[in-house]
């Protein structure tokens, strides 16, 4: 009688385990018979942030730093938007609400230059995708943000400065945010593509009204749930999503 007390008062003071992760962020999508990588992260389930700096003051530099540092609760990362030969981001940079690069409006060379540029942001469970001068006119205060160029979509139509084809072929990465805000989706290219096709990639496959690319050339990969860690050239700013 005593061990049967015993184990009802063991039963009734267990705590909940906790809860299983949630599917598999990453898969592979074919569109126009070329092959990508999407991670699509819901934000009510999961938290998308971004990381730069680590607890030492310097870059992370790679994903297997990052992946490292942060333990398994990692569920995928990505380079996140262009930087320096300092690996300091260019343009806007918010990390847990504080600023650490303002924005930049200003004109020059290369991809984050083609206007319009704009900003992934994510604020508590809602994540948009803006072009640079909306987001100065109306900014959503996020708890993170990072800063990029060019826009791919744009209130569903195409960067008018994209062409359907165009001779620029990368492999390339970039992030959108469907109509709900709470679903953000992540794409890289397995094979270098062109911007038309990535742009058409966010817009008609994925469901984006909004995109945003991230980068080419050093696009690179953390998906442990597909055994994969891509090696690049050392890294700025990178986003990825963490459990809650």
């Amino acid at each position: 009688m005593r061990a049967a007390c015993l184990g009802l008062a063991l039963a009734g003071t267990a705590v909940a385990a906790p809860a299983a992760p949630g599917p598999a962020p990453c898969r592979a999508v074919q569109a126009e018979g070329e092959a990508y990588t999407v991670c699509t992260v819901d934000l009510r389930r999961e938290r998308v942030r971004v990381f730069w700096l680590g607890a030492d003051g310097l870059p992370y530099s790679s994903l297997s730093t990052l992946a490292e540092k942060q333990g398994t609760g990692l569920r995928f990362a990505m380079n996140a938007g262009m930087y320096d030969k300092g690996q300091a981001p260019v343009g806007l940079y918010i990390e847990d609400g504080r600023e650490l690069k303002g924005v930049s409006t200003a004109n020059g060379p290369g991809n984050f230059h083609l206007k319009p540029n704009g900003i992934f942001w994510v604020k508590g469970e809602r994540a948009g995708v803006m072009e640079t001068g909306r987001y100065l006119r109306s900014p959503p205060k996020p708890d993170f943000a990072t800063q990029s160029g060019p826009m791919l979509v744009v209130d569903g139509h195409i960067h008018p400065k994209i062409s359907a084809d165009g001779p620029s072929q990368k492999i390339r990465n970039g992030v959108g945010v469907r109509d709900d805000g709470r679903t953000a989706v992540f794409a890289i290219s397995e094979r270098p593509v062109s911007f038309g096709a990535f742009a058409r990639l966010f817009k008609d496959t994925l469901g984006c009204r909004n995109a945003l690319f991230l980068d080419g050339s050093v696009s690179s990969l953390y998906a442990p749930s597909m055994n994969r860690s891509d090696i690049s050239r050392p890294l700025g700013p990178m986003v990825g999503a963490v459990a809650r």
